[in-house]
């Protein structure tokens, strides 16, 4: 005897694919349609046997709801853009991660983009995000100004700047002081007795960058009131492993050769130890290098690497408590949550 289906026949290989229907499920559970709505909208109105029930029946059926109509209905989509400048920089990745530990515990999916930092790349990633009826945006901006946000903040979608500082209160913002973070890595450095440093930033648009080299200026001008230094800056197009192995040529050609390389962040900290290593330059004995960022592989590196420490995953965690504040509470007000960096010192750097 054939055994009696409880629910919908799932189809055989070659015929096409048909949804389960609300109705499906409605049938399966003997219930009304309207009950099932409930159980997948609103629960807490349903009786515990007759949820279980219904629970149940969508889990035979495969059911699978359809969140963009129910996001149409009701105006949301438990979905949040998260827009960083590279996905391939593991300080981001991790920064995303925090964003995500925090935002999935109540009920949110994160939409991840990556801006390479174009401006007109990011433009257009917000405004998919936009259209798929995201409830908010984390976002580190790839140009200076923040016009191109303006929008947001018009049509009124919570939004808040990872690892940067909004330039009036217009948006809530998760920072790091990366002034006194390149302040840090410099001191270090002429306090270990280097007198010529070569200080390899990244572009100018970034304002990390620009804040960094502030800080590198910074300790310069506390060090010079003891004893001479100079720092020469190499500017790179992009913030990249192979930026920083590429700029190794320029850094042993000058004359008289620097005692020690300070770099942006730790991917072109790591271009450089393998531009170093294949010209058989010695580090620290050589040539002393720092990275910013202290991402995880700085210390199985041989030698390992000193870097400043920033929290990623912190910075994740706080931009979004910011952003459901501002979801959900109806007198909120824009801040900003500001980290200290830390000096991490190894063997990279040691005198």
């Amino acid at each position: 005897m054939t055994p009696k289906k409880n629910g919908p026949v799932p189809p055989s290989p070659n015929s096409a694919w048909v949804p389960v229907t609300i109705r499906d499920v409605a049938k399966v559970a003997k219930v009304s349609t309207g009950t099932v709505s409930n159980v997948l909208n609103r629960p807490d109105i349903v009786a515990e046997s007759t949820r279980q029930r219904v629970l149940a029946a969508v889990e035979s059926t495969g059911f699978i709801r359809n969140t963009q109509a129910h996001q149409l209905r009701g105006g949301r989509s438990h979905t949040v853009g998260v827009v960083v400048l590279d996905v391939a920089n593991p300080f981001f990745t991790e920064m995303f991660r925090g964003a995500e530990s925090r935002l999935q515990t109540e009920g949110y999916v994160l939409m991840l983009a990556s801006t390479d930092g174009s401006a007109d790349r990011e433009a257009n990633f917000v405004r998919a995000m936009e259209e798929h009826r995201v409830e908010g945006v984390l976002i580190t901006p790839a140009a200076a100004d923040l016009g191109a946000l303006s929008g947001l903040r018009m049509r009124g979608v919570p939004t808040v700047l990872l690892d940067r500082k909004a330039t009036a209160d217009e948006f809530c913002s998760v920072t790091v002081d990366d002034v006194r973070g390149g302040e840090l890595a410099a001191r270090h450095l002429f306090e270990s007795g280097h007198r010529e440093l070569v200080f390899v930033n990244g572009p100018a648009t970034v304002r990390q960058c620009r804040d960094r080299r502030q800080g590198v200026r910074k300790a310069v001008r506390a060090v010079s009131k003891t004893k001479k230094v100079e720092v020469t800056e190499i500017s790179v197009g992009a913030l990249t492993v192979r930026h920083g192995e590429d700029v190794v040529e320029r850094i042993l050609a000058m004359s008289p050769r620097p005692t020690a390389v300070m770099c942006a962040n730790d991917l072109l900290a790591l271009g450089v130890l393998r531009g170093l290593a294949a010209r058989g330059v010695r580090v620290p004995a050589d040539l002393a290098v720092t990275g910013y960022d202290d991402l995880i592989f700085g210390s199985m590196l041989s030698p390992a690497l000193t870097s400043v420490r920033q929290p990623a995953f912190e910075l994740g965690v706080a931009a979004a408590e910011l952003l459901l504040d501002e979801v959900r509470n109806p007198d909120h007000r824009h801040r900003e949550v500001r980290f200290e960096p830390e000096l991490v010192v190894r063997t990279s750097s040691k005198p």
